[in-house]
Formats: C-alpha cells, structure tokens, sequence
C-alpha cells in the first residue's frame, strides 16, 4: 500500500492545492462573508462532497488505462503531466491577479450544499485534477491501485472539506482581508505554480 512518507508528502501538497484560491475556496468563503457562517460551512461540505464523484471516476479510469497497455500509460503520463505543466504555468501567469468576490442572495443550507455538489462535480477542471494528481501518490507494485485511489480521494475530501469550511465560517473575521492582500494571492498562486510544476516532472518519470 502507499507509504508513510507518500502519505505524509500527499497530505502536505494537498493543503497547500487546497489553500490556492480557486473558484471553489472562493465561492465557500464569498457564502460566508455574504450569507452567513452556516452558509459557508453547508457550502464548503457540498463542494467536498462533489470529490466522491470525481474519486471514483479517477479510480475506475486510471484502472481501465492500466488494464490497457503500456502505451496508454505511457499516454496517460504525458498528457497528464502536460496538464499540470500547463496548470503550474497558469498559476504563476496570474499569481498577481485580484480575487474577485461576487456578492450573492441568500439561499437555504440545503440549496447551497446542492449548488456546491453541482458546482464541484461539473467542472471538468477539477475531474481533470483528480486524475492527474492522485495517481502520483500510488504505489504501483503492491496493492489495489483502485484502492489506493480511493483512499486518497476520502483523505484530500475530508481535508477540503475542513480547510474550506473553517475558511468559511471564520469568513466574517479574517478572510475577506486576508484574500485582499495581493502579497497572499502571490504567495499562494506561486506555491501553487511550484507544486503543479514538480508533480508533472514526477509524472513523466512514474513507471507502470
């Protein structure tokens, strides 16, 4: 199964992935600043739960292209790494850009956990994320690749899931000022950049 030092290295990347600001982290934080602390948190556990999907996707699509053959992988692992490549240099074209926050009107807790399902499971971006940044952290040589996906998927869910709703709920307090300085949004955006870069350049050279 995956190791200690592979667990503790996907639980440090997956933080700092989650603390770039995107439009899901935005959204969550937007619905505590304009609705409320509840709002946030229901919204945040909507955009969480919207990860089971893309999951499972990532785990019976990245099985089905090992079950294949050692060109899909090898195609696999290019256009993959090509992905984060590009997102590494995305991140760091915008790092100086402003977050915008967009005011929205009230909802119920159920609708906003609906919309934050919908939201998360719809973009295409984010499937793409899963499928690229999961399979780094498998250990291809012993145990259920399936399996191990899935494992990951529960953890990085569970790891949103806290980080966006305590970003929520403290919303009020700190996180409008805090997303507002541009030395944050460069240092996040950067992080980000670095990370997505040197997970693509592992990608290319993970063997089947």
């Amino acid at each position: 199964m995956i190791t200690i030092s592979s667990l503790l290295f996907f639980i440090g990347a997956a933080v700092l992935l989650i603390l770039v600001p995107g439009p899901d982290l935005i959204f969550a934080v937007t619905q505590g600043l304009t609705s409320g602390k509840k709002a946030g948190v229901m919204t945040a556990i909507g955009l969480s739960l919207g990860n089971v999907i893309h999951t499972l996707a990532a785990a019976l699509g990245l099985s089905l292209i090992l079950k294949t053959s050692a060109f899909a992988f090898t195609l696999f692992k290019i256009l993959a790494a090509g992905y984060l490549l590009y997102l590494a240099y995305m991140s760091f074209k915008h790092r100086k850009d402003p977050i915008e926050w967009k005011q929205g009107k009230n909802q119920s807790g159920v609708q906003l956990l609906l919309k934050g399902f919908m939201m998360n499971v719809l973009n295409p971006k984010v499937a793409l994320f899963f499928l690229t940044f999961l399979p780094q952290f498998v250990n291809y040589s012993y145990g259920s690749e399936a399996l191990q996906l899935i494992m990951l998927g529960v953890i990085f869910l569970v790891l949103s899931g806290l980080i966006f709703g305590l970003l929520a709920y403290f919303a009020g307090a700190f996180s409008e000022q805090l997303l507002s300085k541009p030395s944050f949004g460069i240092w996040s955006q950067t992080a980000g950049s670095t990370i997505f870069a040197a997970l693509g350049i592992k990608l290319l050279f993970t063997k089947m």
